[in-house]
This record gives structure tokens, C-alpha cells and sequence, in this order.
């Protein structure tokens, strides 16, 4: 088995970005090379603004923009009911609208800068691991009613024909969804970020950030140095230590997927669709098919991030649970990945009012919602636009690391149990 992640193994060549030296200045200086950094400068670009520069630390899209399940659909990690509960009607309704629009844009942004990412634009499947199709109806006329969006009804005849398993029930289809290969996204988005005027760096770890007047001072540990107007923080779960109070009020959990060998004409036998797929337990299998007949499959959240062949024991037993009949299927890429959650479940975008903004905590929902972040700062940066305080509510929570940790274990057990008892009563 590769101790590299598939996406490692398949990604595109490009060009590398050369490490930050020398002592410059800029407007806007960007600090994370993942999805939520790359579309800051990429929006930027978009509004006219070209004075960005952007600092990766590694390779660009080393974290968890370069390691997830490559789903692309509306949302956020807090369901739609409690976004509805917490926010009412209509402010529910702009801010999931928000990730809607950033689906068409991704989709927009692949074909207008040519990005070779193996867009798949087909659809998402949530598939019931119960047998009371309740949650799916719930849900289903929750999107309808609330929000505008159709999600259509699979029944279990329909779902035998596109997964073959006995494991689920009926299911919705979400037509506004895709599924990509994440790594080539980013790469190819900060190839179209450099190729509209923004300078974008690897291997350029910021060691400090000080405010001295009215400019920022960013300096890397190779001794680079930038003087920014503005700097982003969008480090998500790989923590930059630049920010006390931005640091603390997220956890780093992680997530694990892992990819079979090609499968040939035996993929289509299980996994009949080009769709995605998830289903309906707090801790959910996803899955989806690979254009060389591999499958992709995901899933768990822990505070350990295990080792590749520890991904791999865990996720083939899930799989097997679902689709024994690929008991004999090797696993050769296994990985893990860290994600930023807030206690809240939101995104945090934000400002300290001196020029510091930031960007962190999607949950594992990070493709919409790091494009509608990009979005919201970028316009407050080049417009004025204010609508990045939507999320003014969801604010830098501490987390309480490292009690969080052991709060978040024992909360992801818990729920875990319920699906596990809601199973049993169902036998």
C-alpha cells in the first residue's frame, strides 16, 4: 500500500511556486494555500484587485483541501433545521443560498480556467442506512419549503439499481452537486490566481505577523518579510500559531479516506452511478467512483490522526459492511487528513477591524463554503461589501483545547451509539 495519498499520486504537473525571499510589499497578503486562501486571491483577482500575494507553508493544497472526499454541494457542517432554528427564515435562507451560488461558481471556475480536475457533475446521493424512510421525507420537504431547493426521491427499487447492496433503504438525489479531484482543483486554482497578477509562494512558513501602524509586517522563517495593508488568515486545521485568539477557536479534527485498486468491469457491478454518494448516520460512510475504476471511500471523524495502514483496516471494514462482495479488493492508497470544526459548526469569517481577517472552521463541508468565504472577503476588501457579517454570529468560540478534544470524542461516540441502537431496534 502507498504511504502517499491517491491524490498525490495522480495530481497534474504544474509549475512550482518559488519560496518567499527578500523584503516586499503588497496589499493584501494571504496566508494558507488551501481552498479557502486560493479563493480569497482568486476572487480578488475577480474584483480587480492584483496586489496579493499568497504564502503556503507546503506544497500547495497539503491539507485538508488536498485530502478530502472531492464532494462539491450546498451547505454547511450545521444541518439546515438548526440553521433555520438559530437564524430564522430568511437569514437562513442567504446564507445557504450563498453555498448554492458557490457550486455554479466552482463549476464556472473549472471550465473558465481550464482546471483538468475530473469534474464529475452528476449528482450527489443521500442514501438511508434505516429502514423508516421519516429523516429523508423531513429533509426533503425541509429544502423545499424552506429554502427553494428539490431534492428528488429515490425509491428502493431505484436505489438497487444504482447501488448494489442491501444495506440502504430509499434515498434523495441532489442534482446540484459533483465531485472532483481536489488536489488538481487547487493547484489549478492558484495556477489561475498567479496567472491574473497574484504572487504565490510554497514552502513559505509565516513565523509572525505584527500590526506596526497602519500596515502588517509578515515575516517567513526562511526570512522573507511582506508589508501588507491587509493579511488573511486561512490556515483551517493546520494551525499557523500567528493568532492566539484565531487558533483557539478551532478544532483540528481529523478525517480518513482511502482508494482500492482499479476494480474494472466489478466497480460498476457495486457502485452503478457516476453519483456520490453519503448516507444518513451522523458518522457517515461517502463514497464515490474514480474514472480509472478505482473507488474512493471516506468516512469517521477522531481526534487521532491514524496512520495509513490503521485508515485502511477501519475504512475496508466499513466498505465491507455495505459491499461484501469486495472482500478480495485491495486497498493501495490510504490517508488522513486534518479539518477545522468550531464549536458552533459554522464557518468563521471575520475581522479584528486592524486588517486581520479570517477564514477557518468548514467542518468537512469545505468546497461551497471556502468559495463563499473568498467571496465575502474579497468584496469587503475591493467594495465594501458587508455581507461577510452574516456570519458575525458565528464568532471566534474558544474551543477549550485540549478539553475539546476529549468533548468532541465523547459527543461523536455518543452519536454514534444512537445510530448503532436505532440499527439494532430496526433488526
Amino acid at each position: 500500500m502507498s504511504t502517499t495519498s491517491y491524490y498525490q499520486a495522480t495530481v497534474k504537473p504544474c509549475p512550482a511556486h518559488a519560496p518567499l525571499t527578500g523584503s516586499h510589499d503588497t496589499r493584501i497578503a494571504i496566508i494558507g494555500g488551501g481552498f479557502a486562501g486560493l479563493n480569497t486571491a482568486l476572487s480578488l483577482t475577480e474584483k480587480g484587485m492584483h496586489d496579493v500575494t499568497l504564502l503556503e507553508a507546503e506544497d500547495i493544497g497539503f491539507g485538508a483541501s488536498g485530502r478530502n472526499g472531492g464532494f462539491v454541494f450546498a451547505g454547511y457542517s450545521l444541518g439546515e433545521a438548526e440553521l433555520l432554528q438559530r437564524l430564522g427564515r430568511e437569514r437562513a435562507r442567504r446564507l445557504f443560498a450563498l453555498t448554492v451560488d458557490a457550486v455554479q461558481t466552482i463549476r464556472s471556475r473549472i471550465h473558465r480556467h481550464g482546471i483538468d480536475c475530473d469534474p464529475v457533475d452528476h449528482g450527489v446521493i443521500w442514501a438511508n442506512w434505516f429502514r423508516d424512510p421519516g429523516v429523508l421525507r423531513r429533509r426533503q420537504r425541509l429544502l423545499a419549503e424552506q429554502f427553494d431547493v428539490t431534492w428528488d426521491w429515490l425509491s428502493h427499487a431505484n436505489m438497487a439499481e444504482r447501488l448494489h447492496t442491501d444495506r440502504y433503504g430509499e434515498g434523495l438525489f441532489e442534482r446540484n452537486a459533483m465531485h472532483i479531484h481536489p488536489l488538481n482543483y487547487a493547484r489549478g486554482l492558484a495556477a489561475a490566481a498567479a496567472g491574473e497578477g497574484v504572487h504565490v509562494h510554497e514552502h513559505s512558513r509565516v513565523q509572525s505577523i505584527q500590526h506596526d501602524g497602519s500596515q502588517w509586517l509578515v515575516r517567513t522563517v526562511h526570512g522573507g518579510i511582506l508589508r501588507a495593508r491587509h493579511v488573511v488568515l486561512a490556515c483551517g486545521g493546520y494551525l499557523a500559531g500567528l493568532n492566539k485568539r484565531v487558533d483557539r477557536a478551532v478544532l483540528p479534527i481529523a478525517t480518513y479516506v482511502m482508494v482500492t485498486e482499479p476494480l474494472g468491469a466489478r466497480l460498476t457491478d457495486t457502485v452503478a452511478t457516476p453519483a456520490a454518494v453519503y448516507d444518513t448516520r451522523f458518522a457517515f460512510d461517502y463514497y464515490r467512483t474514480l474514472p480509472d475504476t478505482r473507488l474512493l471511500w471516506g468516512g469517521r471523524i477522531s481526534v487521532l490522526d491514524r496512520s495509513p495502514r490503521a485508515v485502511k483496516r477501519l475504512l475496508r471494514n466499513d466498505m465491507l459492511r455495505v459491499y461484501p462482495q469486495l472482500a478480495d479488493a485491495q486497498i493501495e492508497y490510504a490517508w488522513s487528513g486534518l479539518m477545522s470544526y468550531a464549536r458552533h459548526e459554522m464557518p468563521q469569517i471575520g475581522t479584528d477591524g486592524n486588517g486581520l481577517w479570517w477564514a477557518q472552521a468548514f467542518g468537512g463541508h469545505g468546497l461551497a463554503p471556502t468559495t463563499v468565504a473568498g467571496e465575502l472577503i474579497a468584496g469587503a476588501l475591493t467594495e465594501n461589501d458587508g455581507r461577510w457579517r452574516e456570519f458575525a454570529g458565528f464568532g471566534l468560540v474558544d474551543s477549550w483545547r485540549p478539553l475539546g478534544y476529549l468533548g468532541a470524542q465523547a459527543r461523536y461516540g455518543w452519536l454514534q451509539l444512537k445510530d448503532r441502537l436505532k440499527e439494532v431496534l430496526e433488526a
